[in-house]
């Protein structure tokens, strides 16, 4: 036998008894989800040689960056002090041996206190530097329209009020040109 359908009155009660799971909360975003871990593998294995190489000519200077590359960074045991090897073009390794109290306190500046206790010298070729970075060139302006067709823009945009005009005239000779 067919059950009659309850009323609406019924059906409200139905629904007012009756417990409902609560919405699920969405999912944090990764970002925050996965910040404590970024700081805590920050603070373990910190920046490596990675994060010198792009500022290497400033951090040692014109002279020593173009004979010598950081190649890696190993972090001691207990998070201190670790080994910064380098890669350095043979005949300079000499040089380099001499400033290397010199070249770990820059790296130590950079890095952060202590970050380096020694330098390994690894001979062999050094890539050259690349160029210090500068402004691009501008485009030259394209030519200025020739009389004819500047008095034709003009006659074309003398209805439209001041600075509508102005800007009609603007967008015309970028067009023309």
């Amino acid at each position: 036998m067919r059950r009659p359908l309850p009323s609406e009155a019924e059906a409200r009660e139905i629904l007012a008894r009756r417990r409902t799971r609560p919405a699920p909360r969405p999912a944090p975003r990764a970002s925050r989800a996965l910040q404590d871990f970024i700081k805590e593998m920050d603070q373990r294995f910190g920046r490596g040689a990675g994060a010198l190489e792009p500022r290497w000519r400033e951090i040692v200077g014109e002279r020593l960056a173009r004979v010598c590359r950081p190649q890696k960074l190993t972090r001691g045991r207990d998070g201190k002090g670790g080994v910064l090897e380098l890669r350095v073009a043979g005949a300079a390794a000499l040089l380099v041996q001499h400033q290397a109290e010199e070249i770990l306190g820059k790296v130590n500046l950079f890095l952060g206190a202590g970050s380096v206790e020694k330098l390994r010298i690894a001979q062999g070729p050094v890539p050259p530097l690349p160029e210090a970075t500068s402004k691009p060139a501008r485009p030259k302006p394209p030519p200025p329209l020739c009389a004819a067709e500047e008095a034709e823009l003009k006659a074309a945009v003398a209805a439209a009020p001041g600075p509508l005009g102005e800007a009609l005239a603007k967008l015309g000779r970028a067009v023309k040109r």
